[in-house]
């Protein structure tokens, strides 16, 4: 955790620059958490960064008291927000029973405990509190874990959870009848390389990033030359599996809901 925690702080003067499907997927959360019928006094932006979807819940919710949590400080710094707290998402510095509405945007792929994490959120949620978020899924930068596939066995790519075992972990946690859809975006690349400095200037790259001065050049070019074999009229696809769910804190489950673009 810490070394993500560090890439992001790196990458925090130049992430906006840099982060055009996080912006993307920021407006369309922020469309969900519009059309939901609520109003709440206190929300928490989790993993708020610089603050791409706390613009969007400050507009949508301009009487609200937005929180905005993050580990990573120099984001923190940069997001133009009034409430900004530094903390770890496994333990919230609220109490219990004291928050109307958690949103949060491409956090959860860095928790590696999301029951800690979805417990958590469940703790500080009111009754009838709202938890709403994005994350990756497992098909993110398919084409990339596929053109490593090919060279060796490691793990050169970051892995993500499945939207149905999230939803499972959701009821776990107590949430009632999580909503969960899924769409892929494609982004394209010139060269390879590109969309490797796109990554690391997100701070995307806490796995992938070690791979290549661990691998050597010559790896590193093999793999390349694979993922060559994805480019179609002149562009090379990056794929992105977003995940999009929601659910309510109230005493009983009823099931999981999911819904497949």
């Amino acid at each position: 955790m810490s070394k993500v925690r560090k890439n992001f702080n790196n990458a925090s003067a130049n992430y906006d620059d840099h982060a055009f499907l996080q912006k993307e997927i920021a407006n369309r959360l922020s469309e969900k958490l519009n059309v939901i019928s609520i109003d709440p006094k206190i929300v928490i932006d989790l993993g708020s960064g610089t603050g791409l979807l706390s613009k969007k819940i400050s507009e949508i919710f301009p009487n609200t008291n937005l929180v905005c949590v993050d580990f990573a400080q120099k984001s923190l710094l940069t997001n133009p927000e009034k409430y900004k707290v530094c903390a770890d998402a496994y333990q919230l510095p609220f109490a219990s029973n004291s928050i109307d509405c958690i949103a949060s945007n491409l956090m959860m792929q860095w928790c590696s405990d999301v029951k800690t994490l979805l417990d958590e959120c469940y703790r500080v949620l009111k009754p009838e509190g709202l938890f709403l978020f994005t994350t990756f899924g497992p098909d993110t930068l398919k084409e990339l874990k596929r053109s490593w596939k090919v060279i060796d066995n490691e793990a050169h790519v970051n892995e993500f959870i499945d939207m149905h075992d999230i939803g499972d972990q959701m009821l776990q946690s107590g949430f009632q009848s999580p909503i969960m859809e899924m769409e892929k975006l494609i982004l394209t690349y010139e060269k390879v390389i590109d969309l490797m400095h796109d990554l690391k200037a997100i701070g995307a790259q806490n796995v992938e990033n070690q791979s290549k001065s661990l691998t050597g050049k010559t790896k590193f070019k093999k793999m390349i030359e694979m993922y060559e074999s994805y480019r179609e009229d002149g562009k090379l696809p990056a794929t992105y599996e977003v995940i999009y769910g929601h659910a309510w804190k109230i005493e009983k489950n009823f099931g999981a809901i999911s819904l497949e673009n």
